[in-house]
This record gives C-alpha cells, sequence and structure tokens, in this order.
C-alpha cells in the first residue's frame, strides 16, 4: 500500500490480472514513472501478488513459476510440469488436482487464477 498508494488504489490489481511475466513488466514501468521503493519492499510487493494474485498458466508455466504461484515446494511444481508433459494439458482444476503432492485446498483456493 505504502509504495503502490500514490498512484492508484489497490483495487486496480485485482481488475488487471496478470501471469508473474507480466507483473514484474508491469513493476518496471512503475518504477519508470518514478515509484520508489526499496529492493525489499519491491520483492515483498512481487511474492504478494506471485502467491496470491498472478494468474496461472498451468499448461504453459515453467516449475519455478508454478512453485511461486501455486505456493508449493519445487518437488511439487515439477511434478506439476511432469504430469502435464506425461498426460497432456490440463483441462480443469480437478486434472490439477490428480498431481500428487499436491495440496487440493491451495488448488480450490486458486482455481479462479487458472488458465487452461
Amino acid at each position: 500500500m505504502k509504495v503502490c498508494s500514490g498512484c492508484h488504489d489497490a483495487e486496480i490489481v485485482l481488475s488487471h490480472l496478470q501471469t508473474p511475466a507480466e507483473w514484474t513488466d508491469t513493476f518496471q514501468k512503475m518504477v519508470d514513472l518514478g515509484a520508489e521503493a526499496t529492493n525489499e519492499q519491491w520483492r515483498a510487493i512481487e511474492q504478494y501478488i506471485d502467491t496470491n494474485l498472478a494468474l496461472i498458466a498451468i499448461n504453459k508455466s515453467p516449475a519455478a513459476e508454478l512453485q511461486l504461484t501455486m505456493d508449493c515446494t519445487p518437488e511439487v511444481a515439477a511434478a506439476v510440469v511432469k504430469f502435464r508433459q506425461e498426460n497432456g494439458p490440463f483441462k480443469s482444476v480437478d486434472d490439477v488436482k490428480r498431481v500428487a503432492g499436491l495440496d487440493g485446498a491451495k488448488v480450490d483456493a486458486r482455481k479462479s487464477r487458472f488458465v487452461f
């Protein structure tokens, strides 16, 4: 809030859902337009957005991005990638829940953010 509210309210974030890569571009634009924050503040903002608001391109994202957006271990993120490589693209949230090691509650909590 401290960093971003000088130019816009927090609700704008919810009206512009983006992938983590798109958010990185947005943060750079904010810096270019004069937004000021410490490196620690930018990292905290990025981590919060990635974990709680960023879109999850479940059929395209690499494991490292899935780890951030799905709040899971590197091993579980790798299992998601392996599952889709072996079984084809995910078509639903229920398909995603079939990945061994994934927390079904975490998947359900993010279901509106999945892009298939």
